[in-house]
């Protein structure tokens, strides 16, 4: 006789708007459905999913399960439940099959306790290894996009009136803050024409 699954259910929430009980009457429905055991009811009330661990008690608390082997598997009500990034999840997968306890993710159809659900596992591993080099592609191909349309990049230059009037100032001996404040500049933009006047 096959013992039954000793079952977590981890619901989070961004915004103290929102609640989590849509969520946790999804993954109850299926637990009772396909005959789970219950065993941990974990929450993030108001926490975004970029945050880490420390951040999240709930998370934190599902983490220490793990370690402890108290539960086969873990039922949240989406990916984004358990992080924002795809390597973030990756990572959390790698670590919870380490232990042998299994994810079940109700809105993307995913459970990696049957073959399916280890194989499309399997994908999203490949998949947040490109994620970095998408990003940074992306990121590449808009700077030569708005740099072929004639978008001048980086920050705006100041005014030559307001560079004359720095320049006067430090002539002056008047110190870095005074100035910013009398012309209405950032420090680093002083201190780049003092250094640039002494050339150096």
């Amino acid at each position: 006789m096959t013992r039954e699954k000793r079952v977590a259910l981890y619901l989070r929430v961004s915004t103290d708007h929102q609640t989590i009980d849509n969520q946790r009457r999804d993954l109850e429905e299926v637990a009772g459905r396909l005959g789970w055991n219950v065993v941990l009811v974990l929450a993030d009330e108001g926490v975004s999913g970029a945050k880490g661990r420390d951040r999240r008690p709930g998370f934190d608390k599902l983490h220490k399960a793990v370690t402890r082997r108290e539960i086969d598997l873990i039922a949240a009500w989406s990916v984004d439940r358990l992080g924002r990034s795809l390597q973030d999840l990756v990572g959390f997968l790698s670590e919870i099959n380490a232990r042998g306890v299994d994810l079940y993710l109700h809105k993307q159809g995913l459970d990696t306790s049957t073959p399916a659900g280890r194989a499309m596992f399997g994908m999203l591993g490949v998949f947040a290894e490109f994620e970095p080099a998408m990003i940074s592609e992306r990121v590449k191909s808009g700077l030569e996009r708005a740099r072929a349309s004639g978008t001048k990049l980086g920050r705006p230059s100041i005014p030559k009136s307001k560079v004359d009037q720095i320049n006067q100032a430090l002539s002056e001996g008047k110190g870095i803050h005074r100035i910013c404040r009398e012309v209405g500049v950032g420090s680093g933009t002083v201190q780049r024409l003092r250094r640039e006047a002494h050339g150096v």
